[in-house]
């Protein structure tokens, strides 16, 4: 069983668009993150308060959906020692060479088949003269472009079931289930889950379509709740689809939006960007299928696409 605290947070994700153009301008000029460097049919982004190289790699592609999630380890040991977890777990696929800013890379899949990464090796962002911050603790000038959000929050998956992957965070990788839902039949339709003090770093829902290794959505934080609200109304201004929010979730308190950038993969701006969770001996919170059947915090109803929605679309998930 891995240590907790062995990762120490979320670095990136790979997101894969049939609409590489348009998803493009939807991150840079509608969310704000800032190009940095291209790999053939791959573009590097950063939110701006990222250390890392990049917060997103963006790829062609001929469907929507999610490649790959990063995690970064808390040092070498800890890497090696994940490493042995996962491929006792009989997860493992391999080291690979890092993208550009990461040092060797392992590769291997949770139970659902989501493709994950650790490492440990990582280059700091250095900012050109253009893109200097005025406060040296920071790691690039605010762009006030756009949304302006501040770093990648969390990554929600969609699981065939939810309880062995959930198993496989808090057994292999170290992680800790803050909250979850289980459902009148006793089978857990969602689980949240953290490496840090933050209330939640990946979460898994279930698909209730039963497909494997689907995308629910990416998070962006940002700093406050206005800057959500004033979100929607540039959302609104652009023409991109909003598809629920802003409103507050009753699970973790986070208030929301989401839309669905142009490629079709969803999209969730929150804040607070996950409680931060200081007790060591946190008692994982339990939602009833009653519960949840109320709707959100302040009595929203869940849309049901929601449950319906994920990348890539049924059609493609057997095959992307």
């Amino acid at each position: 069983m891995a240590l907790a605290h062995e990762i120490a947070h979320v670095g990136h994700v790979e997101l894969l668009t049939p609409r590489p153009e348009e998803s493009l301008w939807f991150f840079t000029e509608v969310m704000g993150l800032t190009e940095n460097g291209t790999d053939g049919d791959s573009v590097y982004l950063r939110t701006w308060d990222d250390y890392e190289h990049h917060t997103l790699k963006l790829t062609a592609h001929r469907t929507s959906g999610i490649r790959r999630t990063g995690l970064r380890t808390s040092g070498q040991e800890a890497l090696d020692r994940l490493v042995a977890s996962v491929e006792r777990a009989g997860l493992g696929v391999g080291w690979r060479d890092g993208d550009p800013g990461i040092g060797p890379t392992y590769v291997f899949t949770d139970p659902d088949g989501h493709e994950l990464e650790i490492y440990w090796e990582s280059e700091w962002y250095q900012a050109p003269p253009e893109l200097a911050p005025s406060l040296k603790n920071q790691a690039q000038a605010y762009p006030a472009r756009g949304v302006c959000v501040r770093r990648l929050d969390h990554v929600n998956f969609l699981g065939a079931e939810v309880e062995p992957n959930v198993d496989f965070v808090t057994g292999v990788l170290g992680g800790h289930v803050t909250e979850r839902i289980r459902l009148d039949d006793g089978t857990i339709a969602g689980g949240w889950t953290t490496f840090t003090n933050k209330s939640y770093d990946l979460v898994y829902t279930r698909d209730r379509t039963g497909s494997r290794g689907r995308l629910h959505h990416i998070a962006f934080a940002t700093d406050t709740r206005e800057d959500i609200l004033r979100a929607a109304d540039i959302f609104l201004d652009k023409g991109v689809f909003i598809e629920t929010g802003p409103h507050k979730h009753a699970i973790q308190q986070t208030f929301f939006l989401y839309v669905y950038e142009p490629g079709g993969n969803r999209v969730e701006l929150c804040n607070p960007c996950a409680r931060l969770v200081l007790a060591p001996d946190w008692k994982t919170v339990t939602w009833t299928e009653a519960e949840r059947a109320k709707g959100q915090a302040w009595g929203l109803q869940t849309i049901e696409s929601f449950h319906t929605h994920g990348t890539p679309p049924l059609e493609d998930a057997s095959s992307a």
